[in-house]
């Protein structure tokens, strides 16, 4: 089964971001220079960053005593200091896990770190602040550099289709078998993060590790919530609800955004991505799955989606096309005709070969894996 890529193990070596890699170097070097370090906290490493060299070194986000702040500075370094009564961390070193987004998810989810963040965002996204734009940009930059390394290695494939699925649907049970088989299969299952057929993947992928029964009695108890309104609070209850029944669920990828913050991310993902930038998280998502990605019945966002990942495969400027299945004939060529088009611009092209149409769920592993081997 696929597991992702230890993080440590793949970021850069002149990066620190935590603590336990912090004094290692410290230990093994007596020295910082030129090394970045990124929000870590050394409020309690004072006697270290006043007899190291720090040269050179940029200090991102780092709450530290001021004697040793001066200190760096005088050294050469670069100092950018955390931003005060901020809901979110501009400099974050890692993605979001569901436990840090929906901490305090007991007293409300308006009460969580993923409901405060998009109320600051709708309060200064309108103001044409350049403080408020760059913090979001900084913070969106550090998603992606984390992204990027806990991803080097894998192969991802993205799973994309609407957020308005219901738990309890037919539909839903097949997207999460989907996610299931794709994890089981030993790939990275990755979507957009959120509710519907988003999280049915990421269900999927966590049951992956579990057996059968689990993800039938995973899918009963989740069904007495089924959508994220009334109330996200209860809708997200249950899904921790089913974390906490089933711990260690397999690893996968949720890439949402704070674009559209009534929209939740779902508990399943192992791992949250989570942008201001809607772009941003649109483009990184499909850049991301390299092994190809799966479209689910969707309105206007995967049909953007589609189109946004045929782009790149039509001038293979990301170098060969990735696969690209559909899941439903009468979805795609009858209501939203996107088959259609989509095989007009594959014509004569190497990215023919890589885009297939079945009418089941249960046939898109299947036709991932031919299409692949062309």
């Amino acid at each position: 089964m696929q597991t992702m890529p230890a993080h440590a193990a793949h970021h850069n070596d002149r990066e620190i971001e935590t603590l336990e890699e912090f004094d290692a170097t410290v230990s093994a070097r007596g020295s910082l220079a030129g090394f970045r370090i990124q929000a870590v906290d050394l409020t309690d490493r004072t006697r270290e960053l006043l007899t190291a060299d720090t040269a050179g070194a940029v200090f991102l986000g780092c709450p530290m005593r001021e004697e040793a702040a001066a200190k760096i500075r005088t050294d050469g370094a670069l100092v950018f200091p955390p931003v005060p009564d901020l809901p979110f961390d501009p400099y974050r070193g890692m993605v979001y896990s569901p436990d840090d987004l929906f901490a305090s998810l007991a007293d409300g989810y308006e009460n969580t770190p993923d409901a405060h963040a998009y109320a600051w965002f709708q309060r200064t996204k309108a103001d044409r602040d350049i403080h408020a734009s760059m913090l979001r940009a900084i913070h969106d930059d550090s998603i992606s550099d984390a992204l990027d390394e806990l991803l080097s290695g894998a192969r991802v494939v993205g799973v994309m289709g609407g957020h308005a699925m219901r738990r309890g649907t037919q539909a839903y049970e097949g997207a999460a078998r989907l996610g299931r088989e794709l994890a089981r299969a030993g790939f990275t299952v990755a979507t957009g993060g959120g509710p519907g057929a988003m999280e049915a993947a990421n269900l999927g992928a966590y049951a992956a590790p579990h057996d059968d029964e689990m993800l039938g009695d995973a899918l009963r108890l989740l069904a007495k919530e089924p959508q994220f309104t009334p109330s996200i609070t209860e809708w997200a209850t249950a899904a921790f609800e089913v974390r906490s029944r089933w711990p260690q669920g397999g690893r996968s990828v949720g890439i949402p955004t704070w674009f559209y913050g009534h929209e939740p991310p779902n508990p399943f993902a192992s791992h949250i991505a989570k942008y201001f930038a809607n772009a941003t998280r649109e483009d990184g998502l499909l850049a991301r799955s390299n092994a190809g990605v799966v479209f689910l019945p969707g309105a206007a966002g995967t049909v953007q989606e589609i189109f946004d990942n045929a782009t790149p495969n039509y001038y293979e400027s990301r170098g060969e096309p990735t696969p690209m299945v559909l899941v439903n004939k009468a979805h795609w060529t009858q209501k939203l005709p996107t088959w259609p088009l989509l095989q007009a611009l594959a014509r004569d092209r190497s990215m023919e070969s890589r885009i297939a149409l079945v009418d089941r769920i249960e046939q898109a592993p299947q036709a991932l894996k031919r299409i692949s081997e062309q």
